[in-house]
C-alpha cells in the first residue's frame, strides 16, 4: 500500500489544495503539527475515521480529538466553558487539547467513543493551520500504530509500520517546537466543575492549575 502513497510540501498552495482533494474524498493524511506528526481525515466522514482506527490498531473505546484553526470554527463542535475558554486563551494555538461538551450532533459517535465530549486544539505550526484553513477540521491523533512510538520527523513516518494512508505533508522541522520538547500535546477534560488533566504533555499539569485557579 505504500507505492501509492504521496508526498506533499505544507508550504506549498498547490500541495494545500491536493491534500484538500484527498480529504474531501475520505483520504487519509500524515500531516505535521507543533507537537508530533498526525495521522487525520475528515472528522464528518465516519468510513475516514474507521480507516483511521483500523490503520492505527486503535482500540474502538478511545476517543478521537479533532484540530482546527479558528476559535469560531471551535465553538460549531464543542461548547468552550469558561474554564475552557481560560485555557484556551492562554495556549491556543499551542500544544493543549481541551475536551468539552460535544455541541455538534453529527459528528459521528466514532469519533467521541458514545460519549457526549469532544477533544479539539488549534495547533501552532504555519503549515497546519494553513491546511486547516482548506479543511475546516481534520482528525489529529498520532501518526503510529498504537502503543509505539510517535513520530516527530518525517523520516520516522517513513519508516514506522504505519501505512496506508494516502499523503504525507511534509513541514518546516527545523523550526519545529517539537525538536525541543519531544512530547505530545498536554490534554485537559473541562467538560465538568472538577477540570481533570487526562494527559501531561509539553505544558505542565501546575501551569494549568495556575491559569484555571490564579
Amino acid at each position: 500500500m505504500r507505492n501509492k502513497m504521496i508526498i506533499l510540501d505544507g508550504k506549498k498552495e498547490q500541495d494545500l489544495i491536493k491534500c484538500k482533494e484527498i480529504i474531501m474524498n475520505g483520504g487519509i493524511i500524515v500531516y505535521p503539527t507543533d507537537t508530533i506528526y498526525g495521522l487525520g481525515c475528515d472528522p464528518y466522514n465516519k468510513e475516514a475515521v474507521g480507516k483511521i482506527f483500523r490503520l492505527k490498531n486503535r482500540l474502538m473505546n478511545k476517543a478521537l480529538p479533532i484540530l482546527t484553526f479558528d476559535f469560531s470554527q471551535v465553538e460549531k463542535i464543542m461548547i468552550l466553558n469558561e474554564n475552557g475558554r481560560k485555557l484556551a486563551n492562554s495556549f491556543w494555538p499551542g500544544p493543549l487539547t481541551i475536551v468539552g461538551t460535544l455541541k455538534d450532533k453529527d459528528i459521528p459517535k466514532i469519533i467521541t467513543a458514545e460519549k457526549q465530549t469532544i477533544g479539539m486544539r488549534i495547533p501552532n505550526k504555519i503549515e497546519t493551520l494553513n491546511l486547516l484553513k482548506y479543511c475546516n477540521y481534520l482528525v489529529g491523533t498520532s501518526a503510529n500504530i498504537s502503543n509505539e512510538k510517535s513520530c516527530f520527523y518525517a523520516n520516522e513516518v517513513l519508516k514506522s509500520p504505519l501505512v496506508g494512508y494516502d499523503a504525507l505533508v511534509i513541514g518546516d522541522e527545523k523550526k519545529s517546537n517539537i525538536s525541543l520538547s519531544l512530547k505530545g500535546s498536554t490534554i485537559v477534560d473541562v467538560s465538568s466543575s472538577n477540570v481533570k488533566i487526562l494527559r501531561e504533555g509539553v505544558i505542565k499539569s501546575e501551569t494549568i492549575y495556575e491559569i484555571l485557579y490564579q
